[in-house]
């Protein structure tokens, strides 16, 4: 099993106490946890871990510098708990300032480093002290653009495509509320988030430069595992890392792009270094089915890690994974090359990174060609009549009409005109349900509709 570590960017303060059982039993904790501890004091800052370990259900909120380091050393610890038990990561992933956790949890920074990074990284925002605001909206990233281009505002700005239907909108606190009144016109789901710190806008420029100019230099190394970025769009490569974390203060974070690429390169599993199931459910909805573990979130997490180091192991050696290589200005771009994946030995509140609850895919119920319903459709005669009703409506030819093109990623069929079509099929084949179906305008291609067709009219006669 071919497993990628995700780790979760600006979530809620962690629970007192939530450490602890992973801080009595495993040595790589307690020394990644000891050493949190050591760069916040260093910087001025309070313990990081003692609330952590403590059965302490409170938050003191002493402030972002303290979270940002709460939420990393639940992540570096889930890290060290997963590798100690022998799950060891094809890839490693971070949401936002998650990426800098995974470039510790990866080797490419000590943890002080990180530490010290993320640190100054919420001084110089909150020296900025911008007047902004995050909102989380149900729909694809292509419509949340849009929404945010109404405004026609430079700093207003699709900020993070989670999944096929939960984007972030950035922006000034004013338009923020605008855009939240003009997605609840449209009937579109959204939620204002709790972040310290808004991000991911080009308003952050100045930020950005400021932490260029002041962050402390840290060095760089080798690293033992993959680091994937998903606002750079490939993998971390010799990258500085103050220029990294400056950076993505101003870039959208495209971790639908990249889930769905580790997917499709073999990863078959997803396991959040966190406390709560947030990245994830972002995976869960980009692709549905897949395996996703929260150690942190079972009653027992150390045997629902064991558990996933005995399917690693019961699956045999991951095959080999094709890493991209990062291409420099002016550089020849060479092919992938293959190297062997790392083989394993034997409800809580969330900001920007947990928004509004994704759209449910339905299930597909696969109806084969050749099979017939009791009414006489039949696959093959469903997908033509949809051919002709979308051809007609487009004024496509029908054949040009694949079953498997995206109605609106590869047919460029926006969102309005796939409302209008699923009605008329609703209308035409007497299946007034079919209208109301979200996984079909959110996963749309005529597949999809023509198997809805039959398994609805099948239902149908057979009431």
């Amino acid at each position: 099993m071919d497993s990628v570590f995700v780790m979760p960017g600006t979530v809620a303060a962690p629970r007192g106490g939530i450490l602890r059982d992973p801080h009595n039993r495993y040595e790589t904790v307690r020394e990644a946890l000891s050493r949190i501890d050591k760069a916040a004091r260093d910087m001025g800052l309070p313990n990081i871990s003692t609330r952590l370990i403590e059965h302490n259900d409170t938050s003191d909120r002493r402030g972002p510098e303290v979270q940002y380091l709460e939420i990393f050393a639940v992540s570096i610890a889930t890290h060290h708990m997963l590798v100690a038990e022998g799950v060891e990561p094809v890839a490693i992933v971070g949401q936002s300032i998650g990426e800098l956790w995974a470039l510790a949890a990866a080797g490419h920074l000590s943890v002080e480093d990180a530490a010290r990074l993320a640190v100054a990284r919420s001084e110089v925002l909150t020296r900025q002290s911008w007047d902004g605001k995050m909102l989380a909206v149900g729909v694809d990233g292509r419509r949340a653009a849009s929404l945010a281009g109404l405004m026609d505002h430079p700093n207003l700005v699709l900020a993070c495509e989670n999944a096929p239907r939960q984007s972030v909108i950035s922006g000034p606190r004013q338009l923020i509320e605008q855009v939240e009144r003009v997605a609840d016109t449209f009937g579109w789901p959204s939620l204002p988030l709790d972040v310290p710190h808004p991000t991911h806008t080009p308003a952050m420029a100045q930020a950005a430069r400021d932490l260029r100019a002041t962050a402390p230099r840290v060095p760089y190394g080798t690293g033992r595992w993959r680091v994937c970025s998903p606002w750079l769009g490939r993998d971390v490569g010799d990258d500085d890392p103050v220029d990294l974390v400056a950076g993505a203060l101003t870039a959208r974070v495209r971790m639908l792009h990249t889930i769905r690429e580790l997917h499709a390169a073999g990863a078959d599993a997803f396991v959040e270094c966190g406390e709560w199931a947030v990245v994830t459910k972002f995976v869960e909805a980009s692709i549905p089915g897949v395996r996703c573990v929260v150690p942190l979130s079972e009653s027992d997490p150390v045997e629902a890690v064991r558990a996933l180091a005995a399917e690693s192991a019961d699956a045999g050696p991951s095959r080999p994974y094709a890493v991209r290589v990062p291409v420099q200005a002016g550089a020849v771009a060479t092919a992938p090359v293959a190297v062997p994946a790392p083989r394993a030995p034997a409800p809580a509140p969330v900001s920007y990174v947990a928004p509004a609850t994704p759209a449910a895919v339905a299930p597909v119920v696969e109806a084969p060609a050749t099979s017939s319903v009791s009414d006489g459709l039949n696959y093959a005669s469903v997908l033509a009549e949809l051919q002709t009703l979308y051809g007609d409506f487009l004024g496509y030819p029908p054949d040009l009409l694949g079953e498997d093109d995206g109605l609106e990623s590869e047919l460029g069929v926006e969102s309005l005109k796939q409302v209008v079509l699923l009605g008329r099929v609703s209308d035409q084949f007497d299946l007034p349900d079919l209208r109301s179906n979200s996984s079909l305008l959110s996963v749309g291609t005529l597949r999809r509709i023509a198997e809805s067709v039959v398994a609805g009219r099948a239902e149908a006669a057979g009431r």
